[in-house]
């Protein structure tokens, strides 16, 4: 995981994204980046930040194609913060926060949005140390 710059992408999710390709986005995943928002307390960005919905202990991740498509979202957000994570971050994001994320999102604020949940999402990436992944 490293830190990035609003304008950070990755082209092959957005294509993916885009056609709807359940398989494309999988290859994406296992061979790119996607984009990660950050949650910026006391003017620290150090964690993920996940989503809920009220009244519910579960957690949404939303992973997005370029830092443009997040701002997208949060549009009164000064500063809005990302990171760049790879398959393996994501692998170990989804095993260790299984109990709690419900969803997954990709792009929620559009243009072409998508969803999985985290166990099919864990199925596409392959094992962790899987750098390959399965075939699409």
């Amino acid at each position: 995981m490293t830190d990035a710059t609003p304008d950070t992408r990755s082209e092959a999710l957005a294509t993916a994204l885009a056609k709807q390709d359940v398989a494309a986005v999988a290859y994406a995943l296992r061979n790119d980046v996607v984009i990660v928002p950050q949650l910026v307390v006391n003017g620290a960005a150090e964690q993920v930040r996940v989503f809920g919905r009220e009244g519910s202990d579960k957690r949404m991740l939303l992973l997005f194609s370029s830092g443009e498509n997040y701002a997208q979202m949060i549009p009164d957000e000064v500063n809005p913060q990302v990171m760049v994570g790879d398959a393996q971050w994501l692998r170990e994001f989804l095993t260790v926060h299984s109990a709690t994320l419900e969803m997954v999102f990709f792009d929620i604020a559009g243009p072409h949005v998508m969803q999985a949940a985290p166990a099919d999402l864990l199925k596409a990436l392959g094992p962790i140390g899987d750098e390959g992944g399965p075939t699409a």
